[in-house]
Protein backbone atom coordinates (compact mmCIF):
# COMPACT_ATOMS: atom_id res chain seq x y z
CA UNK A 1 0.00 0.00 0.00
CA UNK A 2 1.23 3.18 -0.92
CA UNK A 3 -0.17 6.56 -0.10
CA UNK A 4 0.34 9.27 -3.23
CA UNK A 5 3.39 7.69 -4.31
CA UNK A 6 4.18 5.65 -7.50
CA UNK A 7 6.47 2.88 -8.16
CA UNK A 8 7.17 -0.11 -6.04
CA UNK A 9 6.50 -3.69 -7.34
CA UNK A 10 3.14 -3.96 -6.34
CA UNK A 11 0.47 -3.05 -9.19
CA UNK A 12 -2.35 -0.77 -7.79
CA UNK A 13 -5.19 -2.38 -8.08
CA UNK A 14 -7.04 0.83 -6.21
CA UNK A 15 -5.69 4.30 -6.85
CA UNK A 16 -7.86 6.91 -5.06
CA UNK A 17 -6.96 10.80 -5.61
CA UNK A 18 -8.12 13.74 -3.60
CA UNK A 19 -11.77 12.12 -2.85
CA UNK A 20 -14.33 13.70 -0.31
CA UNK A 21 -17.81 12.72 0.03
CA UNK A 22 -20.86 14.97 0.70
CA UNK A 23 -24.30 14.37 2.17
CA UNK A 24 -26.91 16.49 2.62
CA UNK A 25 -29.19 15.50 5.78
CA UNK A 26 -31.40 17.06 7.40
CA UNK A 27 -31.03 20.56 5.48
CA UNK A 28 -26.87 20.57 6.69
CA UNK A 29 -24.06 19.07 4.73
CA UNK A 30 -22.26 16.19 6.05
CA UNK A 31 -18.41 15.63 4.96
CA UNK A 32 -18.29 12.06 5.50
CA UNK A 33 -14.78 11.87 3.58
CA UNK A 34 -12.03 14.54 3.24
CA UNK A 35 -9.76 14.45 0.84
CA UNK A 36 -8.87 10.87 0.84
CA UNK A 37 -5.53 10.04 -0.72
CA UNK A 38 -4.34 6.37 -1.11
CA UNK A 39 -3.29 3.82 -3.31
CA UNK A 40 -4.09 0.18 -2.50
CA UNK A 41 -1.55 -3.12 -4.06
CA UNK A 42 -2.78 -6.20 -5.38
CA UNK A 43 -2.84 -9.13 -3.73
CA UNK A 44 -2.94 -7.52 0.23
CA UNK A 45 -5.54 -8.28 2.76
CA UNK A 46 -6.20 -4.77 4.30
CA UNK A 47 -8.74 -3.20 7.04
CA UNK A 48 -9.88 0.06 6.75
CA UNK A 49 -10.78 0.44 10.74
CA UNK A 50 -12.02 2.93 12.30
CA UNK A 51 -14.79 3.96 14.84
CA UNK A 52 -18.79 3.93 13.94
CA UNK A 53 -18.94 6.84 11.80
CA UNK A 54 -15.76 7.67 10.89
CA UNK A 55 -16.31 7.02 7.09
CA UNK A 56 -14.73 3.66 7.45
CA UNK A 57 -18.00 2.10 4.72
CA UNK A 58 -18.37 5.13 2.44
CA UNK A 59 -14.74 4.50 1.24
CA UNK A 60 -15.94 0.89 0.78
CA UNK A 61 -18.90 1.73 -0.89
CA UNK A 62 -16.78 4.24 -3.08
CA UNK A 63 -14.37 1.51 -3.83
CA UNK A 64 -17.09 -1.04 -4.80
CA UNK A 65 -18.78 1.57 -7.18
CA UNK A 66 -21.87 1.49 -4.86
CA UNK A 67 -21.69 5.54 -4.69
CA UNK A 68 -19.91 8.02 -6.28
CA UNK A 69 -17.79 10.98 -5.08
CA UNK A 70 -18.71 14.28 -4.50
CA UNK A 71 -15.19 15.45 -5.60
CA UNK A 72 -11.88 13.62 -6.76
CA UNK A 73 -10.82 10.10 -9.10
CA UNK A 74 -10.75 7.02 -7.66
CA UNK A 75 -9.08 4.11 -10.42
CA UNK A 76 -9.87 0.34 -10.28
CA UNK A 77 -6.33 -1.41 -11.87
CA UNK A 78 -5.63 1.73 -13.57
CA UNK A 79 -9.18 2.37 -15.17
CA UNK A 80 -11.17 5.87 -13.96
CA UNK A 81 -14.60 4.71 -12.32
CA UNK A 82 -15.30 8.22 -10.86
CA UNK A 83 -17.31 9.67 -13.55
CA UNK A 84 -19.44 6.08 -15.36
CA UNK A 85 -22.97 5.56 -15.40
CA UNK A 86 -24.91 3.99 -12.86
CA UNK A 87 -24.94 0.88 -15.86
CA UNK A 88 -21.46 1.34 -16.20
CA UNK A 89 -20.81 0.95 -12.72
CA UNK A 90 -23.54 -2.01 -12.69
CA UNK A 91 -21.51 -3.98 -14.91
CA UNK A 92 -18.02 -3.19 -13.60
CA UNK A 93 -19.48 -4.63 -10.18
CA UNK A 94 -20.85 -7.47 -12.09
CA UNK A 95 -17.72 -8.59 -13.27
CA UNK A 96 -14.10 -7.55 -11.26
CA UNK A 97 -16.00 -6.64 -7.27
CA UNK A 98 -16.86 -9.68 -5.03
CA UNK A 99 -18.95 -8.31 -1.98
CA UNK A 100 -19.04 -9.63 1.83
CA UNK A 101 -21.64 -8.43 3.90
CA UNK A 102 -22.14 -9.19 7.47
CA UNK A 103 -25.88 -10.09 7.19
CA UNK A 104 -24.48 -12.83 4.34
CA UNK A 105 -27.53 -11.31 1.90
CA UNK A 106 -28.22 -14.70 0.78
CA UNK A 107 -31.74 -15.41 -1.33
CA UNK A 108 -33.40 -17.92 1.13
CA UNK A 109 -35.16 -19.53 -1.50
CA UNK A 110 -32.12 -20.24 -3.37
CA UNK A 111 -29.59 -23.22 -2.28
CA UNK A 112 -25.99 -22.88 -1.45
CA UNK A 113 -24.90 -23.33 -5.25
CA UNK A 114 -27.84 -21.48 -6.53
CA UNK A 115 -26.55 -18.49 -4.24
CA UNK A 116 -23.05 -19.05 -5.44
CA UNK A 117 -24.34 -19.00 -9.70
CA UNK A 118 -27.17 -16.13 -9.33
CA UNK A 119 -24.00 -13.09 -9.67
CA UNK A 120 -22.77 -15.91 -12.59
CA UNK A 121 -26.00 -15.67 -14.17
CA UNK A 122 -25.13 -12.20 -14.96
CA UNK A 123 -22.01 -12.93 -17.17
CA UNK A 124 -23.50 -14.38 -20.31
CA UNK A 125 -20.18 -15.17 -22.24
CA UNK A 126 -20.42 -18.14 -19.27
CA UNK A 127 -22.54 -21.18 -20.48
CA UNK A 128 -24.49 -23.64 -17.61
CA UNK A 129 -22.02 -26.18 -17.16
CA UNK A 130 -18.80 -23.80 -16.86
CA UNK A 131 -21.10 -22.10 -14.14
CA UNK A 132 -21.38 -25.35 -12.56
CA UNK A 133 -18.19 -26.33 -12.03
CA UNK A 134 -16.91 -22.60 -11.15
CA UNK A 135 -19.54 -23.11 -8.44
CA UNK A 136 -18.62 -26.56 -7.41
CA UNK A 137 -15.09 -25.06 -7.20
CA UNK A 138 -15.50 -22.17 -4.58
CA UNK A 139 -18.39 -24.66 -2.29
CA UNK A 140 -15.03 -26.91 -2.32
CA UNK A 141 -12.70 -24.12 -1.34
CA UNK A 142 -14.51 -22.95 1.87
CA UNK A 143 -15.59 -26.50 2.90
CA UNK A 144 -19.05 -26.74 1.85
CA UNK A 145 -19.50 -28.58 -1.23
CA UNK A 146 -21.44 -31.62 0.33
CA UNK A 147 -23.81 -28.41 1.14
CA UNK A 148 -24.21 -27.29 -2.02
CA UNK A 149 -27.92 -28.41 -1.92
CA UNK A 150 -28.77 -26.97 1.21
CA UNK A 151 -30.79 -23.96 1.57
CA UNK A 152 -29.45 -21.09 4.22
CA UNK A 153 -31.95 -21.30 6.52
CA UNK A 154 -30.46 -25.01 6.83
CA UNK A 155 -26.58 -23.95 7.53
CA UNK A 156 -25.35 -22.14 10.33
CA UNK A 157 -23.90 -18.58 10.52
CA UNK A 158 -20.80 -19.36 10.11
CA UNK A 159 -21.96 -21.98 6.66
CA UNK A 160 -23.72 -19.28 5.10
CA UNK A 161 -20.86 -17.11 5.40
CA UNK A 162 -18.83 -19.18 3.67
CA UNK A 163 -21.28 -19.43 1.23
CA UNK A 164 -21.27 -15.54 1.32
CA UNK A 165 -17.53 -15.67 0.74
CA UNK A 166 -17.58 -18.67 -2.02
CA UNK A 167 -20.36 -16.37 -3.73
CA UNK A 168 -18.10 -13.02 -3.57
CA UNK A 169 -15.23 -15.37 -5.48
CA UNK A 170 -17.52 -17.31 -8.03
CA UNK A 171 -17.08 -14.23 -10.64
CA UNK A 172 -13.47 -13.78 -9.74
CA UNK A 173 -12.68 -11.16 -8.86
CA UNK A 174 -9.87 -8.37 -8.94
CA UNK A 175 -11.47 -7.49 -5.26
CA UNK A 176 -13.75 -8.61 -2.64
CA UNK A 177 -14.67 -6.13 -0.16
CA UNK A 178 -16.22 -7.16 2.97
CA UNK A 179 -18.19 -5.26 5.56
CA UNK A 180 -17.65 -5.97 8.60
CA UNK A 181 -17.83 -9.73 8.21
CA UNK A 182 -17.58 -11.49 11.62
CA UNK A 183 -20.20 -9.31 13.06
CA UNK A 184 -22.42 -11.38 13.37
CA UNK A 185 -20.82 -14.17 13.72
CA UNK A 186 -19.23 -16.15 17.48
CA UNK A 187 -15.79 -15.83 18.37
CA UNK A 188 -14.76 -19.16 17.43
CA UNK A 189 -16.46 -18.78 13.92
CA UNK A 190 -15.68 -15.35 13.44
CA UNK A 191 -11.92 -16.85 13.74
CA UNK A 192 -12.77 -19.53 11.31
CA UNK A 193 -13.90 -17.17 8.94
CA UNK A 194 -10.79 -14.67 9.15
CA UNK A 195 -8.68 -17.92 8.71
CA UNK A 196 -10.62 -18.84 5.78
CA UNK A 197 -10.38 -15.73 3.97
CA UNK A 198 -6.65 -15.12 5.20
CA UNK A 199 -6.12 -19.04 3.62
CA UNK A 200 -7.70 -17.86 0.06
CA UNK A 201 -5.95 -14.43 0.33
CA UNK A 202 -2.40 -16.45 0.13
CA UNK A 203 -3.69 -19.03 -2.17
CA UNK A 204 -5.28 -17.40 -4.66
CA UNK A 205 -3.97 -14.03 -4.17
CA UNK A 206 -7.24 -12.34 -4.20
CA UNK A 207 -7.29 -8.85 -2.81
CA UNK A 208 -9.76 -8.66 0.13
CA UNK A 209 -10.33 -4.74 1.71
CA UNK A 210 -12.31 -4.96 4.99
CA UNK A 211 -14.20 -2.71 6.45
CA UNK A 212 -13.65 -3.42 10.32
CA UNK A 213 -13.46 -2.24 13.95
CA UNK A 214 -13.12 -5.87 14.61
CA UNK A 215 -9.38 -6.47 16.06
CA UNK A 216 -9.21 -10.07 15.10
CA UNK A 217 -9.56 -8.72 11.55
CA UNK A 218 -6.84 -5.78 11.89
CA UNK A 219 -4.20 -8.45 13.07
CA UNK A 220 -4.67 -10.87 10.51
CA UNK A 221 -4.28 -7.98 7.77
CA UNK A 222 -1.19 -7.02 6.24
CA UNK A 223 -2.18 -3.51 5.65
CA UNK A 224 -4.61 -1.16 7.85
CA UNK A 225 -5.83 2.06 6.70
CA UNK A 226 -7.67 3.94 9.62
CA UNK A 227 -9.90 6.71 9.49
CA UNK A 228 -11.84 8.98 11.85
CA UNK A 229 -14.07 12.15 11.34
CA UNK A 230 -13.75 11.12 7.43
CA UNK A 231 -10.05 11.64 7.61
CA UNK A 232 -7.01 9.20 6.93
CA UNK A 233 -4.97 9.23 10.05
CA UNK A 234 -2.50 6.47 9.94
CA UNK A 235 -1.37 3.50 7.34
CA UNK A 236 -0.15 0.72 8.38
CA UNK A 237 1.83 -2.14 6.78
CA UNK A 238 2.78 -5.48 8.83
CA UNK A 239 6.51 -6.21 8.98
CA UNK A 240 6.76 -9.61 10.37
CA UNK A 241 5.40 -9.23 13.79
CA UNK A 242 5.64 -5.10 13.49
CA UNK A 243 3.42 -3.05 12.20
CA UNK A 244 5.34 -0.23 10.90
CA UNK A 245 2.33 3.65 10.49
CA UNK A 246 3.46 6.21 8.64
CA UNK A 247 1.14 9.43 8.39
CA UNK A 248 -0.27 10.30 5.30
CA UNK A 249 0.61 13.57 3.75
CA UNK A 250 -0.15 16.79 5.25
CA UNK A 251 0.33 15.38 8.60
CA UNK A 252 3.21 14.89 10.91
CA UNK A 253 5.99 13.29 9.63
CA UNK A 254 7.68 10.10 10.70
CA UNK A 255 6.78 6.22 11.56
CA UNK A 256 6.19 4.46 14.38
CA UNK A 257 6.67 0.83 15.41
CA UNK A 258 4.35 -1.32 17.05
CA UNK A 259 4.09 -4.89 17.46
CA UNK A 260 1.52 -7.36 16.73
CA UNK A 261 -0.31 -8.81 19.92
Amino acid sequence: MRNGAAGGRRLSVVRIEHVSKRYVLGGQEVHALKDITLDIEDGVFLAIAGPSGSGKSTLLNLIGCIDTPSSGKIFLSGQDVSDKTPDQLASLRARSIGFIFQTFNLLPVLTAAENVEYPLLQLLHMDAEERRERVHYFLKIVGLAEKMRHRPNELSGGQRQRVAIARALAIEPAIVLADEPTANLDRKTGDAIIELMKDINRRLKTTFIFSTHDQRVMSAADRQVRIEDGSLRMLGVRTGEEWKWVAPPGRRSGAKRETVQ
